[in-house]
């Protein structure tokens, strides 16, 4: 089989979630699938060499670059007012492309695979970028009208997706994201005490790890940490470890009101290599999230061995299970009564430590890619059916 992927998530300048969903999955199908070839499409005319850098972790002997010779962003602008055919620039060398970022362009090649994440446009505008929700706006419904077959993360995904394109019904297969055991495990205490100095780290912590966006309720948290903190002299830091996103203004505005800032501490971004050990040097990580499409950061600090608090909302409960400290996501003393548990109970404590790496152990990426290959055979099935059914070749 042929396969290319939209190389797009994978070339920005710092990974989203969405690029690491994407590199475990075509990794782990570069490796299950020898026999096929597998190519990761991009849009250059400038800056080639730093793209082509960018992608050379992913590259193997079956999988390639191919280079559309255009501006990305004037062909996302313009695709579509006329529409400018995908296989002008890329041919016909796959007989699936899988785009993992919502959109299908229009005329592409062979078969056509798209993921949708979430729905968090719909259920939560305020929370998106405006050109995002633009582009979701105008762009999504004929997306998926394009796409053979719509891949999501979750079954609570499909449920949200088909509650606003019901249409859809019969395209949509769930397919987990998994969890890199060889980047995610538990820390030696050498790595440890490394990272610990990097960030200044001396006292135990709480870690929540993730971009500061309004959909992961950090202000809550804030609300939450500040009921923790009463009556204790030595308590626990918080670290807000991630890049800074948008509509963050009312999270700096609570830590300067709450005298939070010797208590909290923003690492901003973190490079790849520090992630697992500050995960594990946490007493306990928080993810208290009220929208997730999947929810990879709570089962990479699973993989870790670390104690976990999420919520209920969205698709959390559907991933860690019963292995972490569930709370509501809208109730400041239901989070700040999880901290509290995790802080006190060193029982509980070590119970999730051993548990989550056996939690994390049912969402890997070598399965993710089986579930994958599957939907391309199905995807290729379904376009052969309908070119059969028009009478084309």
């Amino acid at each position: 089989m042929q396969v290319a992927f939209d190389a797009l998530p994978l070339i920005g300048q710092r990974m989203t979630g969405i690029g690491y969903c994407e590199a475990g999955q075509i990794q782990a199908l570069a490796d299950c699938y020898p026999d096929s070839a597998f190519y990761l499409q991009y849009f250059a005319i400038r800056r080639e060499a730093e793209k082509l850098e960018r992608l050379a972790p992913y590259l193997r002997s079956n999988m390639c670059p191919s280079r559309g010779r255009c501006s990305g962003y004037l062909y996302r602008l313009v695709s579509n007012f006329p529409p400018l055919p995908y296989r002008w620039f890329f041919g016909k060398q796959a007989q699936v492309t899988h785009f993992f970022n919502y959109i299908v362009p229009p005329f592409v090649a062979g078969a056509t695979v798209v993921t949708v994440h979430d729905m968090v446009y719909k259920t939560f505008p305020e929370t998106v970028r405006g050109r995002t929700r633009y582009m979701l706006e105008t762009g999504l419904k004929r997306s998926l009208r394009r796409a053979d077959l719509i891949v999501t993360d979750s079954e609570f995904s499909k449920q949200e997706i088909l509650r606003y394109f019901p249409q859809t019904a019969d395209k949509i297969r769930v397919v987990y994201c998994g969890v890199d055991s060889e980047r995610f495990h538990p820390a030696s205490p050498e790595e440890i005490a490394a990272v610990k100095q990097q960030f200044g780290l001396k006292d135990p912590y709480f870690l929540y790890l993730g971009t500061l966006e309004p959909r992961k309720n950090l202000v809550r948290l804030l609300d939450a940490y500040q009921i923790f903190l009463q009556g204790k002299q030595h308590a626990p830091k918080l670290v807000l470890a991630g890049g800074k996103g948008w509509l963050n203004d009312e999270l700096f505005e609570k830590l300067r009101k709450q005298n939070l800032e010797q208590q909290v501490l923003l690492t901003e971004y973190v490079p790849g290599e520090a992630i697992c050990p500050l995960m594990c040097g946490a007493l306990a990580f928080a993810f208290p999230s009220i929208y997730e499409g999947f929810g990879m950061p709570p089962l990479e600090a699973m993989a870790c061995g670390v104690p976990v608090l999420t919520t209920h909302a969205a698709s959390l409960p559907e991933v860690v299970g019963d292995c972490a400290v569930v709370v509501d996501p809208y109730d400041a003393k239901s989070m700040a009564d999880g901290l509290e548990r995790l802080y006190q109970d060193a029982d509980l404590r070590e119970r999730l430590r051993q548990e989550g790496p056996q939690r994390a152990k049912q969402f890997s990426w070598e399965q993710s890619a089986h579930a994958l290959y599957q939907v391309y055979e199905e995807a290729m099935q379904k376009r052969a059916a309908r070119k059969k059914r028009s009478g084309t070749v």
